[in-house]
């Protein structure tokens, strides 16, 4: 058979891409994936990330290590202080599972989503659009979820993060808004429930249209598309990857 190679709107060969939340799930498929096509892969993640950068060696891919918490602004900044980046997969986020009515620290846990799931991408992107606007371009792909378009996957689905990936697919479109003009494209696809640390112990597989829950190299490859040329006409989209678990507008 023979071996076609890499389209070259595919090929991240001699870009950067920045991948956060990189330690495990989404983030480390995203990584795995990007570094595939070729890209030089900077992780970060405040857990440690150097499972997923040993991985990325062995199979021969190029890869930097940025361990770090992106919700300290000067640390969030140094990650476009260097060389240029020329995509952003911002993977990171948090869910805490437990029901909010019950929960003593409920305003402490709420504003500590929020900051994480809502101002942590915002602040992110808007770094990262001014670097790759004074770079030539640039893509970022953001990461919201199917609860924020539903109300969430079950009735015990948390308000707060609800609320928080609905808030993302908003900010989506004011940062497409404010970055389409200076060559820099914002778009971010919306998960179903996926087999991660983040959501061990909620047995939603069985209840989905597919009967599982979905895998996290399933997100990778339509985040990875997001931060090649190949999405050069994208810019304020909402990709659905939930199994056929929402169909609709």
């Amino acid at each position: 058979m023979t071996a076609f190679p890499l389209p070259t709107p595919l090929s991240m060969q001699g870009k950067r891409v920045v991948v956060t939340g990189a330690a495990s799930g989404i983030g480390k498929a995203t990584a795995l994936v990007l570094a595939q096509l070729g890209g030089h892969v900077v992780i970060n993640d405040r857990a440690p990330v150097d499972a997923t950068r040993d991985e990325i060696q062995a199979a021969g891919g190029a890869c930097s290590l940025a361990q770090g918490d992106l919700t300290d602004d000067a640390f969030l900044a140094s990650l476009f202080a260097g060389d240029r980046v020329h995509a952003v997969a911002h993977c990171a986020g948090i869910l805490n599972g437990r029901p909010w009515r019950e929960d003593a620290a409920w305003n402490e846990r709420f504003h500590q989503l929020m900051d994480v799931n809502v101002r942590v991408p915002l602040q992110l992107a808007t770094v990262a659009i001014d670097h790759m606007a004074a770079h030539g371009g640039g893509n970022i792909a953001l990461v919201g979820s199917v609860a924020g378009k539903t109300g969430g996957t079950s009735p015990t689905t948390p308000p707060d993060y609800v609320a928080s990936k609905g808030a993302v697919h908003a900010l989506v479109k004011w940062l497409s808004r404010n970055a389409v003009g200076r060559g820099v494209l914002v778009n971010a696809v919306a998960p179903g429930p996926v087999e991660t640390p983040m959501t061990r112990g909620f047995n939603l597989g069985p209840t989905l249209p597919m009967g599982r829950l979905g895998r996290p190299e399933e997100l990778a490859w339509p985040i990875a598309f997001l931060c090649t040329s190949a999405a050069s006409y994208l810019s304020g989209a909402i990709l659905d990857v939930n199994g056929g678990a929402f169909v609709g507008p």
